[in-house]
């Protein structure tokens, strides 16, 4: 919610003319901002805030794979339920990527008009509605189409988690993407392994199996209703006059960084680092402007009041850092995708009975878990995250390759280290918030790296279904899945190494 910018009333008597006094005449007219109460010395975000802002973290986390990994649970019976054709259930493998691509470019002009707390909210609220419509509407189309709600929702808010860290935790960059990292992974894993128990639970209806998922997203609204309206600086970020419209005053900007960012000064998401990374090398703050919205960004909820004149925004494509994170993004949502979409068919082939092929998936699904938290913190210290990459590609090479020889005798250490490789989700994340010097940046590169990203990895659970069905077994698609780690690897070298994308730009 902007700030009042109604211009001070005509009878005003004029003001004797004296040095600096133009812009506080006018914003001395003006209502105050509502504040919520508490905030600690110097005007930051009171203690309990930053513990609400994690909790909104942390159950919106848990809402980003649900709407997913229950469906796959239930698939079968929402075919029959729906009369779905085969064709059109293969392609629900693809549309939560395609959404992803689709509407994750969307999120950071809706975080720049509306604030990315507002932003994060209504995608809360559009999954809950999403979950609760799709199973009992009736066809195919609304389905699909009730899904892409749900989706829509969970695209915007994957592009902008890594935004609220790094505006409220600049100095906990990699302890709170760990955090929600760690969330996302029980999320995606508590789906899988309870959706058909509580399905049994609720009468055996699969109506009842998918539409409970909406009582968790209706949760995560709750803490970001009341970020909404907060005003309350972040950390590192000052409060200064806001200037009303037509008052002619120059917003008194901040110095702006050497390579500038995307609107050439501080961005009032979080404390500019020296190295994109608060646990990299020493911070060389930045700072902001007076009006605190050179970025756009005055507030976890807030919109630009008052906005400079921006410097040419940040040719994001010329970064070949971003391009790397985009590549490493694509790859390893592709092999996420499949893992979820067909290693228990794997396994179910190999004579492993179908029960436990569904436990083998929560096992590999809940290594993300702890994983999730270790290695973002280890990242974080790290100049360099070029090696946690190859570790990570290495565990899924090995994987596959059991896969491959021995599927059924070693299942369990197969599901391990697969569950060990697909934690490159959380290291992608950690690095979109270390690959750049400003929040804006960061904001550009998550919607850039994870929306490119996630067109990269359409195809992948396509092909691997067609390579099954044309081979009449699973050796070309474990190869595949097996070579697409190469380039992983390969582009996760390149996103790690130590510089950000102004460098580049």
């Amino acid at each position: 919610m902007p700030y009042d910018e109604t211009p001070a009333p005509t009878q005003a008597p004029p003001q004797p003319q004296t040095p600096n006094r133009s812009s506080a005449g006018s914003s001395a007219a003006r209502l105050p901002a509502p504040r919520l109460p508490g905030p600690v010395d110097g005007g930051g975000p009171a203690p309990w805030l930053l513990r609400l802002i994690a909790v909104g973290l942390v159950l919106a986390a848990l809402n980003l794979r649900p709407a997913i990994t229950s469906l796959g649970a239930l698939l079968e019976e929402v075919r029959e339920g729906l009369h779905m054709s085969g064709s059109v259930a293969g392609v629900l493998t693809s549309v939560p990527p395609l959404c992803f691509a689709v509407f994750g470019v969307m999120a950071p002009r809706l975080a720049r008009r509306f604030g990315a707390g507002t932003v994060v909210c209504a995608g809360m609220a559009a999954i809950a509605a999403g979950l609760v419509i799709r199973p009992y509407i009736g066809s195919t189309a609304g389905f699909l189409a009730a899904s892409a709600l749900a989706l829509m929702g969970i695209a915007v808010s994957n592009i902008l988690m890594p935004v609220i860290v790094k505006r409220w935790f600049p100095d906990r960059v990699g302890t709170m993407t760990g955090l929600y990292s760690m969330a996302l992974a029980l999320g995606t894993a508590l789906a899988a392994a309870v959706t058909v128990p509580l399905t049994g639970a609720l009468g055996g209806n699969w109506q009842s199996g998918l539409a409970v998922w909406a009582v968790l997203a209706a949760l995560a609204v709750l803490p970001w209703i009341v970020l909404v309206r907060d005003r309350t600086p972040a950390p590192g970020q000052r409060e200064a006059p806001r200037p009303g419209r037509g008052s002619g005053a120059a917003s008194a900007s901040g110095t702006a960084s050497a390579s500038g960012g995307a609107s050439g000064s501080a961005s009032a998401l979080g404390t500019v680092s020296g190295s994109g990374s608060a646990q990299g090398s020493g911070p060389a703050s930045v700072p902001a402007s007076a009006s605190g919205t050179a970025s756009g960004y005055p507030s976890a909820s807030g919109s630009a009041d008052a906005r400079p004149a921006e410097a040419p925004a940040l040719r994001i494509t010329r970064s070949r850092t971003a391009w790397g994170l985009a590549c490493f993004f694509g790859l390893q949502a592709t092999a996420a995708y499949i893992t979820m979409g067909w290693m228990p068919q794997i396994f179910r082939d190999a004579g492993v009975p179908a029960g436990t092929a569904g436990v083998l998936l929560a096992v590999t699904m809940a290594m993300g878990v702890p994983l999730a938290f270790v290695i973002p913190r280890v990242a974080g210290r790290l100049r360099q995250q070029g090696p946690i990459v190859v570790v990570l590609g290495l565990c899924g090479l090995i994987g596959y390759t059991g896969l491959y020889l021995a599927p059924a005798a070693g299942a369990w250490a197969w599901a391990l280290l697969l569950g060990v490789a697909n934690c490159a989700f959380p290291l992608a994340l950690t690095m979109i918030g270390m690959r750049s010097r400003t929040g804006a940046g960061v904001v550009r590169l998550s919607a850039f790296a994870q929306s490119t990203g996630y067109l990269l990895s359409i195809p992948g659970p396509l092909l691997v279904g067609v390579l099954y069905q044309h081979s009449g077994g699973w050796g070309l698609p474990i190869a595949l899945m097996a070579g697409l780690m190469i380039p992983q690897m390969v582009a996760g070298v390149l996103a790690g190494r130590d510089r950000t994308i102004e460098d580049e730009c």
